[in-house]
This record gives C-alpha cells, sequence and structure tokens, in this order.
C-alpha cells in the first residue's frame, strides 16, 4: 500500500542505496586521473573523451544498463558477452590492434590490463619511464603555404615500422590539423609511393589499418587532393624534418612562425 516505516526505510537507504557510494568511498580516488585528462596536448574533444572514459560516462553496454537502458550486452565489434569501457578501448581485438600498431611500450600483465584507471595511469605517467628520452623518433613535419608561409608544424614520435609507415602517419597527421586550424586541402609530398597508396589502397593490404584511418578522414576533404613535390623544391619542410630529428626528446609544434629555439631555417 506504499505505507512504510521509518525504521525500514532507512534500513532500504543503508544497506541497498548507500552500496556504490561506500564503494566508491573505499577505493582509491580517480580525482588525479580525472584532472589529467584536461592537461593532455590533445584536442580538447580527446580530453573530454577521456574523461568520460575515466569517469563511466560512455556509451558502452555496460553503462546503458546500470541505467536501466535495455540494450543488447554483448560487444557489437566482437560479440564479446558485455561490452565495458575496458574492453572497447583496450580488450576488444581491433583496439588491441591499434595498441599494437602505436608507438606505445605494451607488455602481459604491465599494459593493457583488466582495469581502466590501471591503464590510464600507465598511459599518463608510467610509460614516460620506460620510454628511453634518447629513442629514435620520426620527425613529422606540414607547412600551409599561400605564397607565404600561414601556419607550420613539426613533430617527432618512437621510430616506426618503415619509412613509409612514417610518410602515413605524417599525412595523416597533417590532415587531423588541417581539420582543426584550417580549410586546406591539397597537400603535398616527396613520397611517390605514398600518393599511390592514397589512389589504390587496396594494393597495400600491409597498411590496411594505417590506411583506413586515411579513408576516414578524407570524408572530411570533398576535394582532397595531393601531389608529388620533389624535395629539391621542398628545403623547408625538410629542414624542419632534420630539426625534429635532432631533438632526443619530444617536440611538438604547430605556429606560424619558427620559434627562436630552432635553427634560421634556409632561406627559399
Amino acid at each position: 500500500n506504499g505505507q512504510y516505516t521509518v525504521k525500514s526505510g532507512y534500513w532500504v537507504a543503508q544497506n541497498v542505496l548507500m552500496t556504490e557510494g561506500e564503494k566508491e568511498v573505499l577505493e582509491p580516488s580517480i580525482t588525479k586521473l580525472q584532472a589529467f585528462a584536461w592537461k593532455i596536448k590533445a584536442p580538447s574533444k580527446i580530453c573530454h573523451l577521456i574523461w568520460q572514459l575515466l569517469t563511466g560516462y560512455v556509451a558502452v553496454t555496460r553503462n546503458l544498463e546500470r541505467r536501466n537502458m535495455r540494450c543488447d550486452n554483448y560487444c557489437p565489434r566482437c560479440g564479446e558477452l558485455e561490452e565495458s569501457v575496458t574492453h572497447a578501448i583496450f580488450e576488444c581485438p581491433p583496439a588491441l590492434q591499434v595498441w599494437t600498431l602505436s608507438s606505445t611500450p605494451s607488455s602481459p600483465g604491465l599494459f593493457p590490463v583488466t582495469s581502466i584507471y590501471a591503464n590510464m595511469d600507465y598511459l599518463f605517467w608510467r610509460k614516460n619511464s620506460i620510454i628511453e628520452p634518447e629513442q629514435d623518433r620520426d620527425p613529422y613535419p606540414w607547412i600551409i603555404c599561400g605564397g607565404n608561409i600561414q601556419l607550420l608544424g613539426t613533430r617527432n614520435f618512437n621510430r616506426r615500422e618503415s619509412a613509409l609507415h612514417s610518410e602515413v602517419e605524417a599525412l595523416r597527421w597533417a590532415m587531423e590539423n588541417m581539420l582543426q586550424h584550417s580549410t586546406c586541402q591539397n597537400f603535398g609530398t616527396d613520397c611517390k609511393e605514398l600518393i599511390a597508396m592514397i589512389k589504390d589502397p587496396h594494393a597495400w593490404p600491409s597498411f590496411a589499418t594505417e590506411l583506413e584511418r586515411i579513408e576516414t578522414l578524407l570524408i572530411c576533404f570533398p576535394n582532397f587532393d595531393i601531389i608529388h613535390v620533389p624535395r629539391a623544391r621542398n628545403q623547408f619542410s625538410d629542414f624542419l624534418v632534420k630539426t625534429a630529428r635532432s631533438f632526443h626528446r619530444k617536440l611538438h609544434f604547430i605556429g606560424c612562425s619558427v620559434p627562436v629555439w630552432l635553427p634560421s631555417p634556409p632561406q627559399v
């Protein structure tokens, strides 16, 4: 009849409704992880996504079920019986392939593991103690030109499997930056193989994962074009490559002019 005593209501509040809250209090705090998510040098959308992963606000089937939303609990990508945040980002076969191909060191029992918080802790802090500062890095430069230099960028990453892998990664990074900072849709490269890969990706099955990322970005470039530019005519980009390679620490720069802490570029 909807009536209950104060004693029974108090019991429900203490033994049923407070269970999850008490559990969170007893567990280690994730506040530092959540705060650091906003300090990552990445677009704000990526920072927001990482914060959502840590906070449990990503619409995986486990979270939807907890909010009393009826849905199939299995993972839509691999058929796993339950899709958790950890499974979607770190354990699902497509996700595992991405982490394997990335420059992030991985090891059984170290990364990735079954805890989303342990994985993020590894990516935020512990990974840096494993990667040696003097480890070889691949430089990725790009320049937007319209008669004069409008915007340029250079960055170095851990060395990839081959030089061609680095070329694909450099193009991907340049395209992502154009989406954020410019309306430019014309690209140039001194790598003829890269142009061939973009025009006929199915002829390069060993680069299927990398080219799939490029094809996803191409959706945002309705007038995309890429041409071959001989290195002799692209001395400024070549200068950025050599400069980034000379850095024995992480380098990530985007700006309208060469910063004072970089060597003087060639007069082109």
